[in-house]
């Protein structure tokens, strides 16, 4: 199968709808690529920017647009699609952080609200409201578990999922580039531990004075990053074979030797 990751600069003189009109043109040359794409995932909060807070609340949206725009193109592709994430918009007026997960057939098969919200020298934990609990979902290319940037610091959720039965994990972000080893890192360590594929989509460029680290990659069950993209705007692609994690598991069977700690 094949997993395709759009790193994604994100310059302020940019508008949304410019930024979305390009996503568009990035999207159509994949489609024109001659292999097929089994997943598609692209970066947390590309089309407002991460660090742009003072348009957070402006830039809020209800999720229809966006999933409709998605939906066709997952049934164009013929693909698990994660179009990153955005500023969802809620009746009782609060925000979230928001990973929609469309199926081949353009149906949406979850949305993942943002559990942990970064607090250091952010104000995304003061503007927005925290998810309530872990995403896990069957899809055509197995059971996916879905983590936005910040989240990879808390193994638990993690581990949550994989309690759940996610075999891989998919992650959007705006890590910044001042704190790239700890990504590189952490990728590596989630997939590790949790025996799991791990494709983690970040920014690229500057965007509110904080430089996007990139460098998204796929890391498979052992650890072994399978490819990994520079710091520019880039289109990475890999194959990978779903089956590698029961293989992994069944050769080095680790999760069966969990001891319950109280």
């Amino acid at each position: 199968m094949k997993a395709v990751l759009i790193q994604l600069a994100v310059p302020e003189y940019e508008q949304p709808r410019e930024r979305s009109q390009r996503v568009q043109q990035l999207l159509s040359r994949v489609a024109e690529g001659r292999q097929p794409c089994d997943l598609l995932l692209l970066p947390e909060l590309w089309k407002n920017g991460f660090s742009n807070f003072e348009q957070y609340a402006r830039n809020a949206e209800l999720p229809g647009g966006i999933i409709r725009t998605f939906s066709r193109w997952s049934q164009r592709l013929s693909c698990t699609i994660i179009p990153g994430s955005f500023l969802e918009k809620h009746e009782d007026g609060s925000v979230t952080n928001t990973t929609p997960l469309l199926l081949p057939d353009g149906s949406q098969a979850a949305a993942y609200r943002k559990l942990h919200l970064f607090g250091y020298h952010s104000r995304e934990s003061k503007l927005l409201r925290a998810g309530d609990g872990v995403t896990v979902v069957d899809t055509p290319i197995g059971r996916v578990g879905l983590a936005t940037c910040y989240d990879l610091r808390f193994p638990e959720q993690f581990r949550a999922m994989v309690d759940a039965g996610a075999q891989i994990f998919c992650v959007t972000a705006a890590w910044p580039q001042v704190r790239l080893t700890d990504w590189r890192l952490l990728c590596r360590v989630r997939a590790l531990e949790n025996q799991c594929f791990l494709f983690a989509c970040n920014h690229a460029g500057e965007h509110a004075g904080v430089v996007g680290g990139g460098h998204s990659m796929a890391v498979a069950p052992d650890g072994t990053i399978l490819a990994e993209a520079a710091e520019g705007e880039t289109v990475l692609t890999v194959e990978f074979d779903p089956k590698q994690v029961v293989r992994v598991r069944e050769q080095f069977p680790v999760l069966r030797d969990r001891v319950e700690i109280r």
